[in-house]
């Protein structure tokens, strides 16, 4: 049985690839999160005085007197955070001791606004949530203005001070967005790139458009246009405008074909009395140590998958090099880009459906 190739396979990876390490946390949510919640921080000081810096209003309760730098350890990072002091130093947050216990819930929040825009709605949730009582109204309309800014900033920034040798695209990534009770399910594209120090960091999130050719080049030639370049590698699924749009950007670009879909592509075209068996040959396929020890271990079994799942087989043989592309590379990258399902922590979460 013949194998399709439809991604060339260098002889050596590109020199940009030893560079990467372990990735650690995620830069840009580090970059989102610190500034919002300095000005987190800096409405609850409004809302303790009942009034901003600059304001004249008979309920002023008080006046500021500078801030103190503290830490807080996060997920994606320790953050620098700037805590507001008043004279009385009657003046204490909650934030620090309640942010462990909503920390996901807050990331997802974020992610939510760079899709959806500011609410007061939910700026109110989330300030409910890390300071324990609820702001006035006109604080929390004064704070969705502040963070509206922040966001978009985020959204929008330059992708220009380094490259990014690697690439994550879900298509599309279902998070579960909601402070409490609420949730969002609506469909997300996101992108994660790797730097050259091996740090992960979305890059792009938004909610997801037409499968369509065009739809992934508009979205990826965002990325472009921001500053992204030095893609080298890049893991998605195997939707041909998306694959297509990524060729088109990154000439010479490696794809690595997600081997969680593939694997569900392959198994859904297996009977149900040989799927047990067919999850024991797609492990040995896709853990070989180099993609000519996987089509020697192809070949020792396609007569048999042949016999018992024809229809498998033709998946396979249009699909196993493209899902074992991380093979031309150094053992220590491989697993990480093997497929989209090792997404940040804070965003990738499976269903139950998917853990079945």
């Amino acid at each position: 049985m013949a194998l399709v190739y439809s991604t060339p396979i260098p002889v050596r990876p590109p020199a940009a690839l030893h560079k990467i390490i372990d990735a650690t946390g995620d830069r840009g949510m580090a970059a989102l999160l610190e500034p919002i919640l300095n000005q987190i921080l800096q409405a609850e000081m409004t809302d303790h005085l009942g009034a901003s810096p600059e304001e004249r209003t008979d309920d002023r309760q008080g006046y500021r007197n500078g801030s103190y730098q503290r830490k807080l350890t996060t997920r994606v990072g320790t953050l620098e955070l700037e805590v507001p002091r008043d004279r009385e130093g009657e003046f204490q947050t909650a934030l620090f001791q309640r942010y462990q216990r909503s920390e996901k819930a807050l990331v997802l929040a974020l992610m939510q606004m760079v899709v959806q825009g500011v609410s007061t709605r939910r700026v109110k949730e989330i300030t409910t949530e890390l300071c324990g009582r609820e702001f006035s109204k006109s604080t929390v309309s004064r704070l969705s203005k502040d963070l509206d800014k922040q966001v978009e900033a985020w959204a929008s920034r330059s992708l220009e001070e380094q490259s990014y040798p690697f690439l994550v695209l879900w298509r599309p990534c279902t998070l579960r967005f909601g402070v409490r009770v609420r949730c969002d399910r609506r469909p997300r594209v996101l992108a994660v790139g790797i730097n050259e120090a091996g740090q992960r960091e979305i890059l792009g999130l938004e909610t997801a458009f037409g499968e369509t050719e065009e739809g992934w080049r508009r979205f990826i030639g965002q990325l472009k246009h921001r500053g992204l370049s030095g893609v080298e590698v890049a893991t998605s699924d195997a939707h041909d405008g998306l694959v297509q749009a990524l060729r088109e950007a990154f000439p010479g670009l490696i794809w690595q074909r997600c081997q969680a879909h593939f694997r569900r592509n392959v198994l859904d075209q297996t009977p149900s009395g040989y799927r047990d068996r067919m999850h024991q040959i797609l492990d040995q396929l896709l853990e070989a140590s180099s993609q000519s020890d996987m089509q020697r271990r192809f070949q020792e079994v396609s007569g048999e998958i042949e016999e018992k799942a024809p229809a498998a087989l033709g998946v396979l043989e249009d699909g196993l090099f493209d899902a074992t592309a991380v093979l031309s590379l150094p053992g220590k990258y491989r697993r990480r880009l093997r497929t989209t399902k090792r997404g940040p922590s804070a965003l990738s979460r499976r269903s139950a459906d998917e853990r079945r």
